[in-house]
């Protein structure tokens, strides 16, 4: 009998299929309303292998569910009424997780392993009257070419080839792997500099994408090689280019700017969190900062926790699920390489988007080439993708946010940070200190290299143009991720088998092994040894990739056996791929030929320092203050701020992350019987302790139009006052740094950038909140074409986020954002100022009147001294127990705090708002340092003693009745309606979801 060399199992669902009704949900949004009939899913599975039958039988059997699901093997299921049917797969070389999870379950089926893979797709078949146009309309819409492939048959094609074809995406590398040397000895500035941008040339004149070295740094390496007296080869010019990069390197916060000759982290970030560590003396809890993949702080007497928060910009705006399921597994990761290894814990987000119903398309190559993905297919493939990377990893996803401003059109920001929980010692070691042995074992643990991530840090540090690489997209397995997991924290760190550890991040093996090589003085790399997802990588591919769940560890020689074992048997691959040395060099050999040797001081210490200058930033003009009249109905306009799409209710995505895995949520994304997203989630993540985490987070890129300096003064005091509305201790709180800037190398935005780090310096050490760790994005630009083909550069307003993590000594004291009873008093704690600068109401007001945002000048200004005193105050009465509620007021001012109290508790509230010349300005002004509470009647005297000195006004009380009125100083009703409407406005943006 002969077999077939691959094979196609197709499962069809039995019973009505929500993937179907999700799909036809999504075509309505693509203009195809109505138009649409039906729509059948079917999952495919070419498995390439020769299988018999009862292999096969078996097989599906495994696959399909007999009570809902049907499987068909090599013979087409299809429906009675179709027109189209669109199978979409991913291309070959990319990731597939259900692929590779499917063969992994076919092997333990049949207890041996495949020759090659299992490859997965879906095959849509749409019933209606639609033109072929219509049908690649809509596999346009589903599936990125980028990474995936589309095959559109209509019925008569279906059946006359019987079904769709055997396509098995195979990886086919032709050209033999090999070392090439770069002359970089005979080049000029002019070929430097090309070679810094472009690339190393391929045989064919082509180039292999971006070093990302400018000139300076490109004449130091050859300056470099020149007194070694020999030309680099590729697989050592890409490696310092990845060691180098500003993604790895931070350059543009190292280098002297201006007067600051130490640079703008080492003078502001760094200094500040000396100097509070410095003041707090024995009351010190950081125990780890700027110095590890995480930073670390103390939990209690056994524990400590990590926080690390990232980006992925870059890649989401190629790949949005590819780049954000990469960048939540990676930061994960950040966890599991602090010190010894931590447990991740805690997953937290941040999106910032264009608005998702633009449909004016953006191009990066010219004559409307190479176009953009949508800022709504950006935004669904992003969601998708942090979703998949926590859900998939059992790691509770809390916190999060999202934000929109045309600007993000070009490069959207996606933030993903990751809470570790480590032990104090392990294996009689602190767990936080690591130390890489000469003469310990390079070991790599979980996934295999590939081409995909190739450039993914140089990619980075660039601005997104026609030249931006495919390669650099890498799509995560959290599965895979989640063994390897597993198997370090639960046990091999404990056992004592390895003395440290690090990921595979940027610049992949190149950047991890010669990190960790910093630590015993060298390294020795035989990197044909490196397991390969397929035959055919040059070495410098090999050693730079970023293919993800990728781990670097240094094994004692007397421990690999033990080590090895316990990763076989827990379906980890591990693979020795060489030595630590204290040779003080970088030497990598392939197959015995010596392809990169290094020295470690230049590798990592020799780029020349590169002083910046910067310029004031120019005035916009229309920054006065806009000229309009206070509308006559505020209702409506409270009605249009809730709706706003950095107001609104983003439910629709908090409901897609489990939050509740691993059992320890306390204060949840969604609170009250309303589920109005919260500021801060409180997470307990020792079971058996009271403790807990909470997070939060502050940001206001809008306010960047006016002033950076107060921007990121608002951003500092809305991360720590959110945390403290929901309970924590501003003694035990800490403070997370995440810059993305634009056109980094221009004066006027490093003016900016000056001027936003110097507040982060002043405001950390006023409020006494360290920072623990952070990172920056520099070059969030997009250069290309608009929809008329005209050149356009789009860059991202100049955005921190800054993020917050603090300890809850008692999680029975935090406070939630709902109102909890009627006849609680409503009180306001702080000052309403007239401070409308680039706020919400004014981006509304201008909209409505004439079709653009108002700026005006205003820019809220951070009082640290008078907040400082109010949080202590109001963290005080949050543990005494009289606080019922807590809300604090940031975007959309007052009116909008008040209803989120009142709407998440489905409670009525009446309150007489003053203060401001006009009720609007009143309601919505964006002033900093207030927090909205609510108090028991029996415990307001105790509370009131509690703020005496501090700024706090009692304004109303909660009500049984569920009506929402607002008074001016007047008596005069301004807001009327009732929690049921607001909630309607509050979900109206993102409801259809």
């Amino acid at each position: 009998m002969v077999l077939k060399l691959a094979h196609r199992i197709e499962i069809s669902s039995k019973i009505p299929d929500a993937r179907a009704d999700a799909k036809i949900k999504h075509l309505q949004k693509t203009g195809l309303d109505g138009r649409v009939r039906s729509v059948e899913v079917v999952d495919v599975y070419t498995v390439d292998a020769s299988l018999d039958t009862d292999q096969l039988r078996a097989i599906s059997s495994m696959l399909a569910n007999p009570v809902t699901q049907e499987a068909s093997v090599d013979s087409p299921v299809h429906p009675a009424r179709f027109s189209w049917a669109i199978e979409i797969g991913y291309l070959p070389g990319v990731t597939d997780n259900v692929g590779a999870t499917t063969r992994e379950g076919i092997e333990d089926l049949l207890k041996k392993e495949l020759p090659a893979g299992v490859y997965s797709s879906q095959l849509l078949f749409l019933d209606g009257n639609l033109k072929r146009s219509d049908a690649e309309a809509v596999a346009g819409s589903l599936a990125n070419p980028l990474i995936q492939r589309i095959h559109i048959k209509s019925r008569e094609d279906f059946n006359q080839s019987r079904g769709m074809d055997v396509v098995v995406p195979r990886v086919r590398l032709n050209t033999p792997p090999r070392v090439d040397l770069v002359n970089l000895l005979e080049s000029d500035d002019a070929a430097l500099a090309l070679l810094g941008k472009q690339g190393i040339p391929n045989p064919d004149g082509s180039r292999r994408g971006p070093l990302a070295l400018d000139l300076t740094y490109m004449r130091a390496i050859q300056d470099y090689f020149r007194r070694l007296g020999r030309n680099p080869t590729d697989v050592e010019l890409e490696s310092i280019a990845q060691t180098w990069s500003e993604h790895c390197k931070h350059t543009i916060f190292a280098n002297p700017l201006d007067e600051i000759t130490d640079g703008l982290y080492r003078t502001f970030i760094q200094r500040a969190t000396n100097k509070i560590r410095k003041k707090k003396g024995r009351k010190d809890f950081c125990v780890s900062v700027f110095k590890d993949n995480s930073g670390g702080i103390i939990f209690d007497e056994n524990h400590l926790i990590t926080d690390k928060v990232e980006t992925h910009n870059s890649p989401s705006a190629l790949d949005p699920f590819g780049g954000s399921i990469t960048g939540i597994v990676g930061v994960n990761r950040d966890a599991i390489g602090f010190g010894l290894g931590a447990k991740p814990v805690i997953n937290r987000y941040g999106f910032c988007f264009a608005n998702p119903d633009d449909a004016s398309p953006l191009y990066k190559g010219l004559g409307h080439t190479q176009q953009m993905l949508s800022p709504r297919a950006i935004m669904e493939g992003v969601i998708q993708g942090v979703n998949s990377g926590g859900n998939c990893s059992g790691i509770p996803t809390t916190q999060g946010f999202m934000y929109f401003d045309s600007r993000y059109k070009g490069k959207p920001l996606v933030f993903v940070g990751t809470v570790g929980l480590i032990p104090r010692t392990s294996a009689g070691r602190p767990s936080h200190v690591k130390e890489a042995q000469s003469g310990d074992y390079i070991v790599m643990i979980g996934g295999r290299v590939g081409k995909d991530g190739v450039h993914g840090a140089t990619f980075s540090s660039e601005a997104m143009d026609s030249g931006s690489p495919a390669t650099a997209v890498q799509i995560g397995d959290p599965i895979t991720q989640k063994k390897l997991s597993d198997a370090i924290v639960k046990e091999a760190r404990d056992l004592g088998l390895y003395t440290s550890i690090t990921d595979n991040g940027a610049g992949g093996l190149s950047c991890s092994v010669a990190e960790m090589a910093r630590e015993s003085g060298g390294c020795s790399v035989q990197l044909d040894r490196v397991p390969l997802k397929y035959p055919g990588l040059a070495p410098w591919e090999i050693w730079i990739s970023e293919s993800q769940e990728r781990m670097t560890l240094s094994v004692p020689k007397d421990k690999i056996d033990a080590f090895s074992d316990l990763m076989k048997r827990r379906g980890v691959e591990s693979t020795v791929i060489g030595e630590f040395t204290r040779s003080g060099s970088c030497v990598v050999q392939y197959k015995g030929e010596t392809i990169m040797d290094v020295d470690m001081d230049f590798l990592h210490d020799g780029l020349p320092a590169r002083p910046l200058a910067t310029a004031a930033t120019p005035r916009i003009p229309d920054n006065e203050e806009p000229s309009f009249g206070e509308p006559d109905d505020l209702t409506r306009i409270l009605y249009q701020m809730l709706s706003r799409p950095n107001i609104a209710s983003t439910e629709f995505v908090s409901q897609q992350y489990d939050h509740e895995v691993q059992g320890g949520s306390v204060i949840k994304p969604l609170q009250g019987r309303g589920r109005v997203n919260g500021d801060a989630t409180v997470t307990r993540p020792v079971l058996g302790s009271r403790r807990g985490v909470v997070l939060s987070q502050g940001m206001y890129p809008s306010y960047s139009d006016i002033d950076t300096y107060h921007m990121a003064a608002a951003s500092i005091d809305t991360a720590i006052r959110n945390a403290i509305a929901a309970g924590a201790d501003l003694e035990h709180l800490a403070l997370l740094d995440n810059f993305c800037w634009c056109s980094s190398t221009e004066p006027e935005r490093l003016g900016q950038l000056k001027n936003a780090v110097r507040a982060c310096y002043d405001y950390a050490v006023a409020f006494g909140t360290p920072f623990i760790s952070g990172k920056d994005s520099m070059f969030n630009d997009f250069k290309g074409y608009d929809a008329d083909g005209k050149p356009i550069k789009i860059s991202v307003p100049p955005t921190l986020l800054v993020s917050s993590i603090g300890v809850v000594h008692d999680v029975r004291n935090v406070v939630s954002i709902d109102a909890k009873q009627a006849g609680d008093i409503v009180y306001v704690l702080g000052e309403t100022r007239e401070e409308l600068g680039a706020s919400e109401y004014y981006a509304l007001m201008g909209g409505k009147l004439r079709g653009k945002r108002f700026i005006g000048s205003t820019v809220p200004i951070v009082d640290a001294k008078r907040n400082r005193k109010l949080y202590a105050s109001l963290s005080h009465a949050i543990k005494e127990g009289v606080v019922a509620s807590a809300q604090s007021v940031h975007r959309g001012g007052l009116a909008v705090a008040l209803a989120k109290i009142s709407m998440a508790g489905m409670l009525g509230l009446e309150a007489d708002v003053s203060g401001l010349v006009r009720d609007d300005f009143t309601l919505f002004s964006e002033s900093q340092g207030r927090v909205v509470v609510t108090v028991a009647s029996q415990y307001s005297s105790q509370f009131e003693d509690i703020m005496e000195g501090n700024a706090y006004t009692e304004i109303g009380k909660i009500t049984a009745a569920p009506n929402f009125v607002l008074r001016n100083e007047f008596g005069s009703e301004i807001v009327r309606t009732n929690v049921h409407e607001l909630l309607r406005s509050y979900r109206a943006e993102f409801g259809d979801c």
